[in-house]
């Protein structure tokens, strides 16, 4: 069962914010996600290490969760082709829209650049689209 919490959305968004204006002030860069992966990976030597510890983040934050508040009820109903499928196309779409949504929807937007704010229309007229069509199908 999900249950909405404003307080909890409302101190998440803000973390994510943080972040955010964390990583500018400190370094410079924007916090798009994908490029930060690519970056820990193709980037030069000495811009990996930040990158790795944002990243590392991300993944120990919720691992951290869940040792200290427990697990959450969770399941997985797409099938593993479809997650590998919808990973590489956020993959290919973040490339051809030169950032992600975090990057566009939330440095982007917050800094008022009009390719961000046509790049977050174009993700989320995207998604809600194809959501549409996946519950016209009978497939969610």
């Amino acid at each position: 069962m999900t249950e909405f919490t404003p307080m909890t959305a409302l101190a998440g968004g803000a973390l994510i914010g943080l972040a955010a204006v964390m990583l500018m002030g400190a370094l410079g860069r924007i916090a798009g996600i994908c490029g930060m992966f690519s970056g820990a990976i193709f980037a030069e030597h000495g811009d990996r290490l930040w990158r790795a510890a944002f990243l590392a983040g991300l993944i120990g934050g919720p691992l951290l969760y869940a040792v200290f508040a427990g697990r959450p009820d969770f399941e997985m109903t797409a099938s593993w082709p479809a997650i590998v499928f919808g990973g590489a196309a956020i993959g290919f779409g973040a490339r051809l829209a030169a950032g992600c949504t975090s990057g566009h929807g939330v440095c982007g937007v917050s800094r008022l650049s009009p390719r961000s704010f046509a790049a977050l229309g174009v993700f989320l007229g995207v998604g809600m689209g194809v959501a549409t069509l996946l519950r016209l199908a009978g497939a969610g």
